[in-house]
């Protein structure tokens, strides 16, 4: 079953959906979608450490980005650039920087169209394995940060005073956000991962009475963009990666339409 490679691309897609739907509900929460653009972008930076370390692509890329993480919650501390200032600097910053260095090594070779837009279609065994486990210590570590962060998301100085140290979590969620990233890039790629993290979640929004159902709806969410995306490449033969998102942008926009006394979570 699993040397059918369809199969594979479902299931990395699916384990990657479970993930980024209850993590993207943060990032909508939070209006953290630059951030992870950041993070995103600098992950060229991280795949040319890893070839020229000789290292695995998740290692290079989730080293170069909780660098960054840290660099920019460093920054930020010390009140030293408007926060949207920093994220554009390491954004564009760090996929330049990638780019240059890369250039230096003429003889390293690397599909880049696979690592802007994905490369659903060429998962491995070993990448099935990476995504599913590293997918399920992802969500362990989101549901163990979850009250602190969400405290933190509806009321920064109540989660002080109830001593939930609100910037350990948000450093925590920051650190998660790139080990998603590392997981996700092979599935739909740098350009659109962020996608991945941000729609399904403003999907279901308002279909969702507490944060834990839209979590929940999110990934399912998440599931049905997957599947319907890889169905409309195979049968119209599209890129795999933006398929997924357009299937996924087709789900928001249905769930956009409102409908006599629909209630959810406030936009």
């Amino acid at each position: 079953m699993l040397d059918d490679f369809v199969t594979r691309a479902l299931l990395a897609g699916i384990g990657v959906a479970l993930v980024t739907g209850p993590a993207g509900c943060f990032v909508v929460w939070r209006r953290l979608a630059y951030f992870g653009e950041t993070i995103a972008h600098s992950a060229l930076l991280g795949v040319a450490i890893a070839l020229l370390a000789d290292i695995p692509l998740v290692g290079g890329i989730f080293g170069c980005a909780a660098l960054i993480v840290l660099t920019i919650f460093f920054l930020e501390g010390r009140d030293v650039l408007p926060t949207d200032t920093l994220l554009g600097m390491f954004a564009y910053g760090g996929l330049a920087l990638g780019l240059v260095v890369l250039a230096f090594f003429p003889n390293v070779r690397f599909n880049l169209n696979g690592l802007l837009f994905g490369d659903i279609l060429a998962v491995s065994r070993t990448d099935l394995v990476i995504v599913w486990g590293g997918g399920t210590v992802a969500l362990a570590a989101l549901w163990r940060i979850w009250r602190p962060l969400l405290l933190a998301t509806v009321d920064v100085d109540l989660a002080s005073v109830a001593g939930l140290r609100p910037e350990r979590a948000s450093l925590a969620f920051g650190l998660l956000m790139a080990a998603i990233i590392a997981v996700a890039i092979k599935i739909v790629g740098v350009l659109l991962i962020v996608a991945l993290l941000v729609i399904p979640p403003a999907a279901v929004r308002r279909l969702s009475r507490s944060p834990e159902g839209m979590a929940v709806r999110a990934a399912a969410a998440g599931v049905l963009a997957v599947v319907g995306g890889l169905l409309a490449s195979s049968e119209f033969d599209t890129p795999s990666g933006p398929s997924i998102v357009v299937a996924a942008l087709a789900l928001f926009a249905i769930t956009r339409i409102r409908r006599p006394g629909a209630a959810g979570l406030r936009d």
